[in-house]
């Protein structure tokens, strides 16, 4: 495990204050709890765009394209390809990069793939199933198996084009989709190497709150409130969305500042990302809150792990249990002084030279 943490036992996140995590759990289920009905503005699969509208600047060493794919449940998902320039006529490594949750491929994933074109893989950044330009309805509603199976249908994709050497393809999570790259890892034996930068189980935090803080009884008050929902969602015949996300009132903890800064802002806004001002479906916690993505880590052993986070990030507890529930061949990097957001887009924070040896070395 590289641990660069100069006091590694203070973890940041149990300096969250309990008040202040039930307070957004909603009834114990996270960011992504059961909410008022809500008007909040949903935003809307259209016609895949032409014009490069990513919150990062178009690299003079890639080429780049917009493609599409089936994944196996019939769903067009929507993508950017990136390719070195100086690929010339050789099959490649591959990666393919999502996340994070709610975000889109303009945003995160898109920086995190085109930086490693740049460096000599080709790669895929995609919008999830009912997401962003991505088909799919209703609108802003995942899964853990649909989640998972983007991932694999992200391979399917590389391992027929014909810059891609398919016996080398390996995948990036960032954020949520760090937590759906190891669970698709697990069960999918052609990709050869994850990383899991910032990462995020949505059905842990789902089922049991920041820093597993729900009460039994919190848990099933809040499937009680979502499966009532279903109903109300029947009755209507579309469903009921939460608030719109990272809209702040003020009295947030830091890391919810922190996405707002992000999502809200210049920085990384853009209006097809879930996270930027608009809401997943009420009911979206149901499946994570049943269905855990990380009980077969350690099936993704003999192929390499490599986990990444922030010292100050208040998610890092995740990817130390990750760690640990992990197989080797496996390591932990912890960025000292990092938050959870500097691993979205902040390139000088980001251990890009870490990410191209790890692939290089498991891809050769």
């Amino acid at each position: 495990m590289t641990d660069l943490t100069p006091n590694h036992d203070d973890r940041p996140a149990t300096r969250i204050g309990r008040r202040s995590l039930l307070k957004m759990t909603t009834a114990g289920v996270a960011a992504f709890g059961v909410a008022a009905l809500s008007n909040a503005s949903k935003s809307k699969a259209q016609t895949m765009t032409s014009e490069w509208d990513k919150v990062f600047p178009l690299s003079e060493k890639v080429d780049h394209e917009k493609v599409s794919f089936t994944n196996r449940y019939g769903i067009t998902l929507v993508g950017d390809l990136y390719l070195p320039k100086n690929r010339a006529d050789r099959r490649l490594p591959a990666l393919a990069v999502g996340g994070p949750f709610g975000a889109v491929k303009e945003q995160s994933s898109g920086l995190y793939a085109q930086t490693m074109a740049e460096r000599g893989f080709v790669t895929l950044a995609f919008d999830p199933s009912y997401t962003g330009e991505s088909g799919g309805e209703p609108r802003n509603v995942t899964s853990p198996d649909i989640s998972t199976e983007d991932v694999s249908a992200a391979v399917d994709y590389l391992g027929l084009h014909p810059s891609v050497d398919r016996e080398r393809i390996g995948v990036i999570g960032i954020c949520g989709w760090g937590g759906f790259v190891l669970n698709a890892v697990a069960a999918d034996k052609r990709i050869k190497a994850v990383v899991a930068s910032t990462m995020y189980d949505i059905s842990r935090v789902s089922a049991h709150g920041y820093n597993d803080s729900v009460t039994p009884e919190q848990r099933a008050q809040t499937l009680e409130q979502l499966s009532r929902q279903r109903w109300a969602d029947a009755e209507a015949g579309t469903p009921a969305y939460q608030p719109a996300f990272n809209v702040l009132k003020g009295g947030e903890p830091q890391f919810m500042v922190d996405y707002h800064d992000y999502y809200m802002t210049p920085r990384g806004y853009h209006p097809r990302a879930v996270n930027s001002g608009n809401s997943w479906t009420q009911t979206n916690p149901l499946s994570f809150m049943n269905m855990p993505l990380l009980n077969y880590i350690a099936e993704i052993a003999p192929r390499p792990v490599l986990l990444i986070h922030g010292e100050n990030a208040h998610s890092r507890y995740m990817s130390e249990t990750a760690y640990e529930a992990a197989a080797e061949p496996k390591e932990l990097m912890i960025i000292p002084g990092a938050s959870h957001t500097d691993l979205y887009d902040k390139v000088d924070v980001i251990p890009f030279d870490k990410l191209q040896s790890f692939f290089e070395q498991n891809l050769a």
